[in-house]
């Protein structure tokens, strides 16, 4: 008998994804967001979210079986986002997703959210090289990872930010340049008319002392707000402070991950996440990519931000590899570091469950 045909689901945050995957083939996917909601609050407000939720995932689910035409019988398993995320969010998507598995009869895959970015790029460029270097870059997260069996090994980490993301500081500092949300693609709109070099923004942790595969953000967003105060608004040059700060962020981030590759001898450097698709980023990683002789992956623009294809790829993968399905107990960790794929928490025992035993 052949792999599954596998459901995946994500609702980490403010998209509701649903994705089906086979063989490492994606066969279908949609995403609905509720970023307009959020958008008039400038950040993602966790109620709004996990309503939103509610109110998509059976219409998300049904989309992504039509556009691969398939049934909801064809379904052979359903992964599911775990955690890292939003706590509301994360247990609208683990309900829905206990409910298919159990009306079909399916096993069920607890999955790691971040793991789900670092799968996304097989759904493109096939299975990852043994070993790899990801750079998994995105709001919550910016993290240099060295990836061998995605379904079978630890993830090992060389370096994670010890405070803002990379798209954190986006969002932040566009708040302050007076840009819309999200932050990420108003930076990168904005950076176009810009000069890169018109303002000289720090290099967090880039000196000869600091930890070389760690990441920091908060200095810089800090610096791009004092020198945003130092205008007056309506004379705010937007472009050039918007241009700096890509600059900065995508010239830290690639120069340590081009410095992982090396020193591990490692040849492919994979980045996903979010700002994966900030243009800058891509770049500026390809020419440093190509100068050390490193091959460069990166999804998709559709498979960077939040889906449920990216979810389906872990739950595929850990289909195949033979991994045991998760527990009826399935519940989420809104703080999950990452270690492996496969993430299944189990809910606590009820004090009247507790009790009785």
């Amino acid at each position: 008998m052949g792999s599954p045909v596998v459901l995946g689901i994500e609702s980490s945050c403010d998209e509701t994804g649903a994705g089906l995957v086979r063989n490492g083939r994606l066969l279908g996917h949609a995403v609905a967001s509720s970023m307009d909601e959020h958008a008039r609050f400038g950040g993602v407000v966790p109620e709004i979210a996990a309503r939103a939720h509610v109110h998509a995932l059976q219409p998300v689910v049904r989309r992504a079986l039509d556009t691969a035409g398939m049934r909801l019988s064809d379904v052979g398993a359903v992964a599911v986002t775990t955690g890292p995320g939003l706590s509301g969010a994360l247990q609208v998507g683990v309900a829905g997703a206990k409910s298919l598995a159990y009306a079909l009869g399916v096993p069920l895959y607890g999955v790691h959210h971040l793991a789900g970015h670092v799968a996304a790029d097989t759904l493109e460029h096939g299975p990852l090289p043994d070993p790899c270097v990801v750079l998994v870059v995105s709001g919550g997260h910016t993290s240099l990872l060295l990836v061998r069996d995605l379904a079978r090994d630890p993830v090992v980490h060389l370096g994670d930010t010890r405070d803002d993301a990379a798209g954190e500081c986006f969002d932040k500092v566009a708040r302050v340049f007076g840009l819309p949300y999200p932050g990420g693609p108003a930076i990168d709109r904005a950076a176009r008319e810009g000069d890169p070099e018109a303002v000289a923004f720090p290099r967090p942790l880039t000196g000869p002392g600091d930890d070389p595969y760690a990441f920091s953000f908060s200095g810089l967003k800090t610096a791009a707000a004092r020198w945003a105060e130092r205008h007056a608004p309506e004379r705010l040059p937007v472009a050039d402070g918007a241009a700096a700060l890509q600059e900065a962020v995508a010239d830290v981030l690639t120069r340590k991950a081009v410095a992982a590759c090396t020193t591990h001898g490692v040849g492919t450097l994979v980045v996903v996440g979010g700002v994966a698709a900030n243009s800058r980023v891509r770049a500026l990683a390809e020419q440093r990519c190509r100068e050390a002789g490193i091959e460069l992956r990166v999804p998709p623009l559709r498979l960077c931000t939040d889906n449920g294809a990216m979810i389906a790829a872990v739950g595929d993968l850990l289909a195949r590899a033979g991994a045991p399905p998760a527990p009826p107990q399935l519940s989420v960790d809104p703080s999950a570091p990452l270690e492996r794929a496969a993430l299944t928490p189990v809910a606590p025992a009820t004090a009247s469950a507790a009790g009785a035993a």
